[in-house]
Formats: structure tokens, sequence, C-alpha cells
């Protein structure tokens, strides 16, 4: 298989819509969307419409409780803010990690915006390997959505000088194939799920009826996709409206450190990292 041509880290992710832990039967349950997480055994996990606060007094924090019960780190990045409450999009992992950037995507409304788009970029070290993940949740206008797309492969996020290989760019960009906010970003990047292993990329949402491929998984050049494809088990299709999708990816070792440690060998020396 061409995976064991290229031997490197392999890594599972996974991106979500939430729907702020309402499911299609009407009911809010973190506990639920944590067991569906849990269920596809990631190491990275980016969430869209992540409800952060508690729906009733005295009650937990729910975007902490689901990191709790999967014994993982949150990070987020608000996008609304109301109440008391918090609303927006998350990246959670059980691995180092920490946040390079958070910010708002642009926006081509001159009035104040209700909930303001953005993106989260996380580095995650997992075995020695730093994986640049950027998280984005896009706007449902397509002139606004074209317009966050570029962004996001434009030198402040994926075409940043740090953002370099490895990286993941995932979410629910509301883009079809056919759109051309989704082009922006597929002439760029590879769509995980044009490898996936059931033949023709899935359908994400709604999780009554899957219709649209709303949610995507790019990656860059230095990644293999081993498989992707929407998660769809009994509990999935009622915990929220969009079926999660989930990457099992393979991370190529850098070619001048393998010939680096080739040459070493062949020398005499011992095999060193940097």
């Amino acid at each position: 298989m061409k995976h064991t041509e290229n031997p490197g880290q392999t890594l599972r992710i996974l991106t979500y819509n939430v729907h702020r832990w309402l499911g299609t039967d009407r009911q809010i349950s973190p506990t639920r969307i944590a067991e569906v997480i849990a269920s596809c055994q990631p190491d990275i996990v980016a969430l869209q419409e992540v409800r952060v606060g508690r729906a009733r007094a005295g009650e937990v924090d729910q975007a902490a409780t689901v990191a709790s019960a999967l014994g993982m780190d949150l990070h987020f990045q608000p996008t609304i803010r109301i109440l008391g409450e918090q609303y927006g999009i998350a990246v959670l992992t059980r691995h180092s990690s920490r946040v390079v950037k958070s910010g708002r995507l642009p926006t081509q409304s001159t009035r104040p915006s209700f909930e303001k788009r953005s993106a989260l970029w996380v580095a995650v070290e997992i075995d020695g390997q730093t994986i640049q993940v950027v998280n984005a949740h896009l706007s449902l206008r397509s002139g606004e959505r074209r317009t966050q797309a570029a962004a996001l492969v434009g030198r402040d996020w994926i075409g940043h000088p740090d953002c370099g290989e490895p990286a993941v760019l995932l979410g629910d960009f509301n883009a079809p194939p056919l759109s051309r906010s989704y082009r922006l970003i597929a002439d760029r990047l590879q769509d995980a799920q044009l490898s996936n292993s059931f033949g023709e990329p899935q359908p994400t949402f709604h999780t009554r009826a899957p219709v649209l491929r709303l949610d995507h998984v790019f990656v860059t050049k230095s990644i293999e996709v081993i498989d992707a494809g929407p998660v769809r088990t009994p509990l999935a299709r009622v915990a929220s409206d969009h079926f999660p999708l989930l990457a099992q990816l393979r991370v190529r070792k850098h070619i001048k450190a393998a010939e680096r440690t080739h040459a070493g060998e062949l020398l005499g020396e011992p095999a060193t990292g940097l």
C-alpha cells in the first residue's frame, strides 16, 4: 500500500459542528456529543457552534464538561458573547498544544454583526512532530464566504510563514464542492474526502437527510490521507444536525531528515535528530 512507502506519524483528526449541543430530538446534551467524539478515538478535534457556559444556574460549563470527559485540553475562540455566555469554535487535543493565533475573518458587512466569523490556529505536538491545525466556520453569505476562504489560504493563516508543513485546515465551511469558496481552498490544499474508502465523497449535512458536503478537512502536501469520511452511527444521527467528519492521516517524514539519517548510517555515524 502506498502509505507504507512514506513511513511517518499517523493521526486521527475530527471536525464536528455540534449545533450548540442541540440534537435533532431537541435535547441539549454535551455528554452525548462527547460519546460520539470518543467513539472516533481522535487525536485532534475541531468543533464549531460550541456553546460555552451554563444552560441553567448551578450547572457546570458545557464545553469544559466535554473536554473533561474526553481527557482533552480545550482551546476556544468566541464568535458570539451574550448574557454571560459565549459561543464559537474550539480545538481539543490530549497532546501538547498551544494557540498560535485566533481572530476574526473578513466581513463585507458595514454594520456590527451578531456572529463574528473566526478562525483558530493551534500547533499540536505529536511524538516530536508539530502539526499546524486551523479550524474555521465560514459565513452563510456566498460573497462573504469567498472573502473568508481567500483569507484562510492567504498569508494570515495557512499561507503564513509560521504555518509550514504539515498543516490541516478544517471545519464547517458552508461551501459545497461546486462553490467558488470551496475551489479557492481546494486549489491550494488536498480535500481529504477525495481519498476515502467510500468511493465517493459523502455529505455531512443534514443528519436526517444528508445531501450537502459542507464540512471539510484539507491537508498540505506532506500529509497523506489514509481514509476520510463522515461518521454515521445511530448516536451521531441524533446528537447534532451535522455528522462528524473523521480523517485518518499519515504525516510523511521530512525528506531532508531522512536523507541526513541515511547518509550518517553510510558513514557509520549515529542517527541524530534536530
